[in-house]
């Protein structure tokens, strides 16, 4: 059995570590609300875009346009970019969006597709290494950006574009989690090349028609890439505004766990102290009596 001095140390390192969940709990919490409201700014123009290309896409002779758009007519080897955090405890949340990617590649490899990763953090990386090394074709880290921008993701999405244009690869698929609130991040998978074009909502009355100028191709030529990176810089938005939600649900999780360890440990050490005494009393008036 524990000595009491083992138990006071015991009690006095929860305490410490109980502080420390807690700072870090109030300092998710701090950064939540800046990274939540990046992320919901985003949306729209990302979803505005999305809506742009499908009714240009839409308006471009069938099967035609730029291999961002359409394919190059394979689906053999498939890139997996998948975007995670650079720091971890923060619960499920490197490990979900990292589970989907697995699940996802090991169903392609299942129907005799090539799979490659092209990893974004450094967590989803070190999960990934352990079991698809060779496949992973590159790895950026974004520890040291102390606050995300749109130049992030426009490197990222050259980087993707250039390996695309090379034949590295035929389509690409995008792993993120969603932000919903702070108990609740969505793993999402999204295809980006060639793009998934959304359908337009059903309205009433006549379609109207547009005119291009300049041609169609032309026109998404310049817009492709920009959505690419637009795309890209939201699943990091996302990631960011996911990432601290789920910090601080885990160290609010870690605070109480660990103030109810204390309360039982302080109850153990005081029913072995309170022991000892008895123990000690009984013992001093056993030997008085015998005297």
């Amino acid at each position: 059995m524990a000595s009491l001095k083992d138990m006071r140390v015991r009690i006095a390192s929860t305490k410490a570590t109980q502080k420390i969940t807690k700072a870090m709990q109030m300092v998710a919490a701090s950064k939540l609300r800046r990274a939540q409201t990046a992320a919901e700014a985003a949306r729209p123009y990302a979803e505005k875009m999305d809506a742009v290309i499908a009714s240009i896409a839409g308006a471009s002779t069938a099967g035609s346009g730029p291999q961002l758009l359409v394919g190059n007519g394979n689906d053999k080897t498939h890139l997996l970019l998948v975007c995670t955090g650079e720091r971890g405890l923060s619960g499920a949340f490197n490990s979900s969006i990292v589970r989907l990617a697995r699940e996802r590649a090991q169903a392609l490899m299942a129907q005799g597709k090539t799979v490659k990763f092209f990893c974004v953090g450094r967590k989803g990386y070190e999960q990934l290494r352990r079991q698809f090394d060779k496949q992973i074709i590159e790895n950026i880290e974004l520890r040291s950006v102390r606050q995300l921008g749109f130049v992030n993701a426009e490197d990222i999405a050259k980087k993707v574009i250039a390996r695309f244009e090379a034949g590295e690869f035929d389509v690409c698929t995008l792993f993120y989690s969603r932000f919903k609130s702070v108990i609740a991040q969505i793993p999402t998978a999204q295809q980006i090349i060639p793009l998934e074009v959304t359908k337009q909502a059903e309205t009433t009355g006549p379609t109207p028609v547009y005119d291009y100028e300049p041609a169609e191709d032309e026109i998404l030529n310049g817009l492709l890439p920009r959505n690419l990176a637009v795309q890209v810089f939201r699943a990091l938005l996302e990631n960011n505004a996911s990432f601290y939600g789920a910090q601080m649900s885990a160290m609010d999780n870690a605070t109480r766990n660990a103030g109810e360890m204390i309360r039982k440990q302080t109850l153990v050490y005081n029913r072995t102290r309170q022991a000892q005494i008895t123990k000690e009393l009984i013992e001093i008036i056993s030997g008085a009596e015998a005297v």
